[in-house]
């Protein structure tokens, strides 16, 4: 009786553990990706950025809104049974430059 609880539990662990890893690598997808999008590169590159460090099968999407780039890194529910979502946002570098070199003397 008492084996059975230990593998399910064993089990239970591993599988959290491997979730955990999954929403980091989530979340340095996400990271990556808006960095590369926020040195202006195509946004394929991003895409590629961000693809090579999501866990297999995640879906990424990059958005803007105004300055600020939003990429946003899923890995959807057939893999786990909770939807791992990382989002990171930066802002894109050439709009610093209009900032720090406008109007001074």
């Amino acid at each position: 009786m008492v084996i059975p609880v230990l593998v399910g539990l064993a089990a239970l662990l591993v599988w959290g553990l491997l979730a955990g890893a999954a929403q980091v690598r989530c979340v340095d997808a996400a990271r990556a990706g808006a960095r590369a999008a926020a040195r202006s590169e195509t946004p394929a590159e991003v895409l590629r950025v961000a693809r090579a460090a999501a866990p297999e099968g995640a879906e990424v999407s990059v958005g803007r809104t105004g300055d600020l780039v939003r990429v946003r890194v899923t890995v959807p529910l057939p893999r786990f049974p909770v939807e791992l979502t990382a989002q990171a946002d930066a802002l894109d570098e050439s709009t610093l430059e209009t900032v720090e070199g406008g109007g001074g003397p």
